[in-house]
């Protein structure tokens, strides 16, 4: 039993090590690689999420999700904000609008809401990220500072579960996350977060071990709204994209909901804050 816990193991190391540290690099370097890296993730995902309600990305209503989240990034990456969130609004409604008149027509059993909440599902978290970037005094120590966090949240999730075991999370939607890999998860968050904190910009390390537990449970949130939506699907990964994860939405349905939180603290800190100042 012991040896099947760990059977992923080294799978996931390596993935890690070699998408870690390149996303690291690509928020370090500045705005072009993050720009790039921003699209590439957000080309994969909105193609997963397409996939996932069986149809695909090159045809309507199907290449609507791809099109407006990508064309919403793109408004917000030349700093017209509320263009971009009106764009993705738009992008959702017409998208399921779409959707439910050729799944009136001609496939009744096509998903037309579904299909439309990935415009909003990856959008919102794509945007977010890419606000939290531009500010230029303390967006790098933002997105590395929330990045870490989500990380270590995973690893430490992982690592606590699968060594203790113990009562379920919620059995209802997840058969695999227990209360120790919870807080596993949310202990190992707050200490790299706190580190990180005081490497990137010294500061509070209490507000920043406060604001790691808040982004670790947003993380965890995340990761179980993603096991729903598997279940849902009926699926067991979103894609074989990344071996010993599965799909990039099974990997970065943490960062997905505490991306948004990340942002909004950042909104009422004001410019040229980091998250725990």
């Amino acid at each position: 039993m012991a040896d099947k816990n760990w059977r992923d193991l080294n799978k996931r190391f390596l993935s890690a090590l070699v998408l870690g540290p390149a996303a690291l690099l690509c928020v370090w370097l500045g705005a072009n690689p993050y720009t790039a890296l921003i699209a590439v993730g957000i080309a994969i995902l909105t193609w997963e999420w397409v996939h996932l309600c069986g149809l695909k990305t090159r045809q309507l209503p199907g290449a609507g999700v791809p099109v407006a989240v990508l064309l919403a990034g793109a408004l917000a990456v030349v700093e017209w904000p509320l263009t971009a969130w009106t764009v993705l609004i738009a992008g959702f409604l017409l998208t399921w609008a779409w959707a439910e008149r050729l799944r009136g027509r001609d496939r009744p059993e096509w998903p037309a809401l579904r299909l439309a909440l990935g415009v909003l599902y990856i959008g919102i978290a794509g945007l977010c990220l890419i606000e939290l970037r531009h500010d230029n005094e303390a967006g790098r120590a933002n997105v590395l500072f929330l990045l870490l966090v989500v990380w270590s949240s995973d690893v430490g999730a992982y690592l606590a579960g699968r060594a203790f075991g113990g009562p379920l999370l919620w059995p209802q939607v997840s058969p695999a996350k227990t209360w120790a890999g919870a807080l596993g998860g949310l202990l190992v968050a707050m200490a790299i977060g706190t580190s990180a904190a005081l490497v990137l910009a010294p500061g509070h390390a209490g507000r920043a071990a406060a604001v790691a537990a808040i982004l670790a449970v947003a993380t965890q949130a995340g990761d179980l709204l993603e096991s729903w939506i598997k279940r849902h699907f009926k699926v067991k990964d979103t894609s074989s994209l990344i071996p010993g994860h599965g799909g990039l939405l099974d990997r970065l349905d943490g960062l997905l909901a505490a991306a948004p939180v990340a942002a909004l603290l950042a909104a009422l800190l004001g410019y040229g804050a980091p998250l725990w100042r």
